[in-house]
């Protein structure tokens, strides 16, 4: 296979016809044609991210070996109409190249599967060196993949043809990369980790969202008042009350830069909001009275937000040497032993075991026998092949940790 990337053939349209389905009576055929193909169903999905509130899909593609390609247009259908559809997928082992980022916005549609083959967790398992869709198309396929239309606004109707020839792409690829990836895992004998892992994959749930969320603004940490804090929560939560109601992504209403001007500066009266030109944004005049609103409401208010606020579970793991000296030298001596583990499996250090599993260990351990380590990593969430490679190692590097002496003393 060629090493050079630009010298490989370009894959620049699917190589079976796709359909466009927006139709109850071209669902219900598609849906047959599925069923008649053969292997792993192809699933991508679509959302318009930057452009809407909701991440809700826009696109769905389906693809088996034998069928011809479907392009899904879940806005078309209700839940009902659907159920046909979900019945098939759910019967049906799915691929997806980084399923965490679909799974989601899938589930939303009623659309759930009971066996996952993730292309990209797969190859990072694999030790490839790049796991994006087109870098594991080059290296299992031996050509480049065609993508111009990832950032589009996928709600937009009728969607152009040549972003649906893009969208069919992705699908198009994913079953003769599973025939190949499922050669190499064989080929490494990691048939136990990816079944553990894949089967972990279905447990997956989005992190819950943070609270207090407009602290999470770009630059607030040029607010220096609680009056400035009120003016940003304010107004941000405007935004946010808006953006839903319009389905529109809040930062192509006012973008954060503008929120957090008006909180440092505190325009008095709604003229000098309405002067204010570093006060921008495509809505920042169109609902000039919700901002202004939410300006004076954050002027009044008497409770005012505290500057900080405590953030639960571990302390920022940076502060450790200085704050927790223990736990900092646990925490080093157990990376050594991750660091050895990905070098031997030739995977990742983040995927031998997730870093905040490692830190929760090594912050709070529950006891340090390896039956010990290895009870409270399954608490966890750890997998058991990961406990099997990690247990005793761990339970050796936890026992003899010491904080470095300070030779001041």
């Amino acid at each position: 296979m060629n090493d050079e990337p630009d010298l490989l053939p370009l894959l620049s349209a699917p190589r079976v016809e796709s359909v466009y389905v927006d139709d109850l009576d071209v669902l219900n055929a598609a849906v047959q044609d599925l069923l008649a193909a053969s292997g792993y169903l192809a699933v991508d999905a679509e959302r318009a991210s930057g452009f809407k509130y909701s991440q809700r899909a826009y696109l769905v593609q389906l693809y088996r070996t034998g069928s011809k390609i479907y392009l899904l247009d879940p806005i078309a259908f209700t839940d009902a109409e659907l159920t046909q559809l979900s019945e098939f997928m759910a019967n049906t082992p799915w691929i997806l190249h980084a399923a965490t980022q679909d799974l989601p916005c899938l589930a939303e549609l009623g659309l759930y599967p009971n066996e996952l083959f993730d292309t990209e967790l797969i190859s990072r398992l694999l030790g490839f060196d790049r796991v994006g869709l087109g870098a594991v198309c080059e290296l299992t396929l031996g050509v480049r993949l065609a993508k111009e239309h990832s950032a589009a606004d996928w709600s937009t109707r009728p969607l152009p043809a040549n972003w649906l020839n893009y969208a069919a792409l992705d699908v198009d690829v994913l079953p003769e990369m599973q025939k190949f990836l499922q050669a190499e895992i064989q080929a490494q004998g990691k048939e136990e980790i990816v079944a553990q892992e894949m089967k972990n994959l279905l447990r997956f749930q989005p992190k819950p969202a943070k609270t207090e969320r407009w602290r999470s603004m770009s630059n607030f940490h040029d607010l220096r008042e609680p009056r400035q804090l009120a003016v940003a929560k304010s107004i941000w939560e405007a935004r946010e009350q808006l953006a839903q109601k319009l389905d529109v992504s809040p930062g192509r209403l006012v973008p954060d830069s503008s929120i957090v001007h008006v909180a440092k500066t505190l325009p008095q009266t709604k003229s000098k909001l309405t002067g204010d030109k570093a006060f921008n944004g495509r809505a920042s005049r169109t609902y000039l009275d919700i901002w202004w609103q939410a300006l004076d409401t954050g002027l009044s208010v008497r409770e005012l937000p505290p500057m900080r606020i405590s953030v639960g579970g571990l302390p920022n793991h940076r502060n450790w040497p200085a704050k927790f000296p223990e736990a900092d030298a646990r925490l080093q001596a157990a990376k050594e032993v991750i660091a050895e583990a990905s070098k031997r499996l030739l995977i990742p250090t983040e995927n031998i075991l997730t870093p905040d599993y490692l830190r929760q260990l090594c912050f709070e351990p529950e006891g340090f026998s390896a039956l010990e380590i290895g009870n409270q990593l399954t608490q966890l969430g750890a997998r058991p092949w990961q406990i099997d490679e990690l247990a005793d190692e761990l339970s050796r590097a936890l026992s003899s940790a010491k904080p470095p002496v300070d030779p001041a003393l």
